[in-house]
């Protein structure tokens, strides 16, 4: 006995499903909300090119390069200056890795508590009139606190990747040539290449530039109350900012203030007293792990810092019982870290002050938020604005009023030539409507990831609606090709042809967009984004719920012949 085959509702066919949610979820990320200060309003935000507002680009001050110098030529030129009557050196010893110490005997007053701020870990013996000094460090480590004395600024050695070696960061501006004169007067030299150029470079690293992008975001986005502004980095050097809605003296007024960054310490329960602020901080280094697995953040106070924190520790009592004193880092009045100090360097600052800290963490995710917050906005490098200026709105609204504009007619007149073509008003409600819920969940997209929307967007936006369009009139074409319906076997077959043409087109799009995501910026990045994301929307969600969709409503006019030989 052959029994009729029932088509599945709708409501429970899962490519609809997926569709509904997507529309939902994009409906309530856009909105409308309200808010007694703004009334309503959407989530959607636009760029600066429609809202108006203010631009800013930065250079960023530095330099990368290999240098060489023996250690023992190092501390003998930092040092000149701290002893008169001079320093003879005694020896040095270093193995493979690097790791090694020089010895230098003076008659002169010897500072252990100097000594330490300038290389980390120096050992003082008296030998009758004369004190031997013994500096414990790496070659590397020498290297860095000669060019950090040398310039006064920030010097991050790097292990190159993929070579044995390193190469240093000056987070300061300078050129090539003032820094040959000053490893020449350490007889030290700019390393060079296997074709004989030095290994010199202006700008920064890539971790650099993303530290400043990311201090830049928390810094601005706390003053705007943005979660991610569109900066973007241009190379090594430089980096541009949009703020839309904001005006040129604001922006520029967020850029080169810092917060306000405070440690203090837990005297009791209740009661907590100032050690110093931010400008106590020298530098912040990038995040490590320890062997035991904690991530760390290193960060060194300068000497008057250092000294407040030791006399703030052991007024406090917080050399004796660390556990009942945590050190309180607060950013702008609010408290971003709290630990109580180690058990070792409790017992070292009741002899002397600690210049080098580690801040540690149980996560990489809050070792990096942290870093980002001992700089209190102050940017790891020195920056300069090279280029601003205002944008008038009036301009970028009217370009998108006729956006707007033109994507509805375009729709209404792509309806009329796919009702001419097939004369079905059931194969053109569902593709319209298909369009249409493309574009709500690609605009729910942008509000939920804090995509602005500039005019770039919007062009992305129409190109991904002719996209979608032209996919759904391939899926059409093949259900009812020359005007007649397949039975269900055949439609399925076609079904698949088209989705693989579908598929094919689609990929080649994504693939010709990417590059434009990761190398380009401003507004050739917007429209990559836009795009791509538009597409992925369509073919995993939109397609398939217009296929279900027309071959239901078909079915259900009795216009797919049903397969009953099964």
């Amino acid at each position: 006995m052959i029994e009729e085959k029932k088509e599945t509702p709708l409501y429970k066919n899962y490519k609809v499903i997926l569709l509904i949610l997507g529309l939902l979820i994009s409906i309530a990320a856009i909105g409308p909300w309200y808010s007694a200060d703004e009334g309503f309003y959407t989530r959607i935000s636009y760029g600066l090119d429609i809202e108006g507002g203010s631009w800013i680009q930065l250079k960023l001050d530095g330099a990368v390069a290999s240098v060489d110098a023996n250690p023992e030529n190092i501390v003998s030129k930092m040092l000149e200056n701290e002893y008169p009557n001079g320093l003879v050196i005694v020896g040095s010893n270093f193995d493979s890795s690097g790791n090694g110490s020089v010895t230098f005997t003076t008659t002169d007053p010897v500072n252990e508590t100097r000594l330490d701020y300038l290389f980390g870990n120096a050992t003082v013996k008296q030998r009758g009139a004369d004190t031997e000094v013994t500096i414990t460090a790496s070659k590397v480590s020498f290297i860095t606190s000669y060019l950090s004395t040398a310039y006064g600024a920030e010097v991050i050695p790097y292990a190159i990747r993929g070579a044995n070696g390193y190469e240093w960061e000056i987070r300061k501006a300078t050129s090539m040539e003032e820094l040959t004169t000053i490893m020449s007067a350490a007889n030290g030299t700019i390393l060079k290449d296997a074709s004989g150029n030095p290994l010199y470079r202006d700008g920064t690293t890539k971790e650099t530039m993303q530290t400043t992008i990311d201090v830049l975001n928390n810094k601005l986005g706390n003053g705007l109350g943005i979660k991610d502004l569109p900066i973007q980095a241009v190379g090594d050097e430089y980096i541009l900012i949009d703020f839309a809605g904001v005006d040129l003296a604001e922006a520029r007024k967020l850029v080169e203030t810092p917060g306000k960054f405070e440690i203090r310490i837990q005297v009791d329960a209740n009661e907590t007293a100032h050690i110093l602020y931010g400008d106590s901080v020298v530098s912040v280094n990038p995040v490590g792990q320890t062997q035991g697995g904690q991530w760390y953040v290193p960060f060194t106070l300068n000497e008057q810092g250092a000294m407040a924190l030791q006399q703030a520790a052991i007024k406090a009592g917080a050399t004796t019982d660390p556990n009942s004193h945590n050190l309180i880092m607060l950013l702008d009045d609010e408290v971003i870290y709290s630990a109580p100090l180690s058990s070792s360097a409790a017992a070292q600052l009741r002899t002397g002050p600690i210049y080098s800290w580690q801040a540690t963490t149980s996560t990489y995710e809050e070792a990096k938020e942290l870093q980002i917050h001992l700089r209190a906005g102050a940017l790891p490098v020195n920056v300069e604005i090279i280029g601003s200026g205002q944008v008038d709105a009036a301009l970028g609204s009217g370009f998108l009023k006729g956006a707007i504009i033109t994507a509805f007619f375009a729709m209404i007149a792509v309806a009329l030539l796919i009702f001419n073509k097939y004369r079905r008003p059931e194969i053109v409600i569902p593709m319209v409507g298909t369009s249409v819920a493309e574009v709500v969940m690609l605009l729910g997209f942008a509000a939920l990831v804090g995509q602005e929307l500039d005019l770039a967007s919007i062009a992305g936006i129409i190109a991904v609606i002719g996209t979608g369009v032209d996919h759904l009139v391939i899926i059409t074409e093949e259900v009812v090709h020359q005007g007649k319906t397949p039975s269900e076997k055949v439609y399925s077959a076609r079904i698949g042809k088209a989705f693989m043409i579908i598929f094919g087109a689609a990929a080649t799009t994504v693939v010709a967009m990417t590059p434009l995501v990761f190398l380009g910026f401003g507004a050739l990045k917007g429209f990559a984004v836009v795009t791509i994301v538009g597409v992925l929307i369509g073919v995993l969600i939109a397609r398939p719920a217009y296929s279900a969709i027309l071959k239901y409503i078909l079915t259900k006019k009795g216009l797919v012949d049903e397969d009953l030989s099964e």
